[in-house]
């Protein structure tokens, strides 16, 4: 069930609505108590401040009328210049990035402002009475309308200079950059606690992996998608109740197929029903990949916009240039932290759930094997990620982590022997390789 709120929840995130429509309601609760408190709080201000009121019914609804107007229209262009901002990011910089788009928090909250503003209107407009004998101007709830006016005015020029800053390939790149950062902090931290399940730990012996392999039973999907959640906790917690050791075969980024294994249970006879039916609901599959627990996707994005820059329509190597900056500043923060440990053990130390094993290596081949085969005739290209590698050399604590980083040089320095016609160029590539190589073989394990 919480797997099920986490794909809600950032499926909400993500759209245009949620938060124009809280506004909305907003709005609605605020005209319905301005419009209860406009008659006591207008006496108490005339007798106590000597302030008055002035406007007849027909003032104030054209006032009101002419707000509420001029706010759906603005609503209208906001709207079509939000679209004009997706289009141009999807077909130049691509389709993925649009999710990152649709999140942005300042476009919900301009188009609520204008949505909210007019609907207050509309309300207050509505309870506005021209008979003589029932008059009723709601001068309180007039001047908030005005005052939400002015505010709307406001807020449409920082929504025109942030579309502006927003679609500039280099607030792009580094907005997606902080989004890698982020999901960088949020899934590897810093300071693991005592006894998490991201403490590495010794494997289980041969004989048992032999057995689990021979006497687990699969546990199917019961639907297609990409894996978007995975409740670890639930996992845990089921594993515990039912004593089984539970081994995952998919991990978040993953298309899973229906009626293909998504799990394997140990030991196979205590499989049941109702145990399969709680480990699916513990995995969320959806349409689309999500970063809240895929780190990969974000350094996807990145790699996308890449080698889009680098493709011979757009022909634009500063673009890719940038991305390799942010994917080094990322892996520098992921070389200096601790994997999780895919064998994770209860507070008995009892093994109960097993995890893909998800390495540096495998987070350097993503980030590194398709520009490196895209922009290996961009010889600024090419000596940035040789650069690169060199800066990531200064954080890296494994020795696995070294040997991955120098394949990647290797395999690049080789692609420029093919890409560059230049002998200067090949030469300055051979200078920044022997700088990376210098750098990553001061471990034992590195060697060319």
């Amino acid at each position: 069930m919480r797997v099920q709120l986490f794909k809600t929840w950032d499926r909400v995130r993500s759209s245009f609505w949620f938060l124009p429509a809280v506004m909305a309601g907003g709005a609605m609760v605020l005209a319905f108590t301005t419009v209860a408190l406009d008659t006591p709080v207008t006496e108490w201000l005339t007798l106590n401040w000597g302030w008055s009121f002035t406007g007849g019914a027909e003032g104030a609804s054209s006032l009101l009328g002419a707000i509420a107007g001029s706010m759906i229209t603005i609503a209208g262009v906001v709207f079509s210049m939000t679209l004009v901002a997706l289009s141009l990011a999807s077909s130049q910089l691509g389709p993925r990035l649009l999710r990152s788009f649709m999140r942005d928090t300042t476009t919900q909250m301009v188009l609520g402002t204008f949505v909210a503003t007019f609907l207050y209107c509309l309300l207050v407009l509505r309870t506005i009475r021209r008979a003589e004998e029932t008059r009723f101007v709601p001068h309180l709830s007039v001047a908030l309308g005005v005052l939400l006016a002015v505010v709307s005015v406001g807020v449409l020029i920082y929504f025109i200079h942030h579309v502006s800053v927003s679609i500039q390939a280099n607030e792009i790149v580094a907005r997606t950059g902080r989004e890698l950062i982020e999901g960088i902090e949020r899934l590897f931290p810093e300071t693991i606690g005592r006894g998490a399940p991201r403490i590495p730990t010794e494997p289980p012996d041969a004989d048992f992996l032999d057995r689990f392999d021979r006497e687990a039973r699969p546990i199917e999907s019961t639907g297609d998608g990409y894996l978007q959640f995975v409740d670890g906790d639930a996992l845990m917690a089921l594993a515990m109740q039912e004593d089984v050791v539970i081994r995952l075969v998919r991990r978040p980024g993953h298309y899973v197929v229906a009626t293909r294994p998504l799990a394997l249970v140990w030991p196979g006879n205590r499989v049941t029903d109702q145990l399969i039916e709680r480990v699916n609901s513990a995995f969320a599959l959806g349409n689309q990949r999500t970063s809240g627990q895929d780190i990969e996707f974000a350094i996807n994005q990145l790699v996308e916009i890449a080698i889009r820059a680098l493709s011979p329509g757009v022909n634009d190597p500063f673009t890719a240039v940038t991305c390799v900056d942010h994917l080094g500043s990322a892996l520098c923060r992921l070389a200096q932290r601790d994997m999780p440990s895919p064998y994770r053990h209860d507070t008995q130390d009892q093994l109960r759930v097993i995890t893909p094993d998800f390495t540096f290596p495998d987070v350097t081949n993503a980030a590194f094997n398709q520009i490196r085969q895209y922009g290996r005739s961009s010889a600024a290209v090419t000596i940035r990620l040789l650069e690169t590698i060199a800066e990531i050399a200064g954080s890296v604590q494994r020795s696995e982590d070294r040997v991955a980083l120098l394949r990647h040089a290797r395999m690049i320095k080789r692609g420029a022997g093919g890409g560059l016609p230049e002998d200067e160029d090949r030469h300055e590539v051979e200078e920044r390789f022997q700088s990376a190589n210098q750098l990553l073989s001061e471990s034992p394990d590195s060697t060319i």
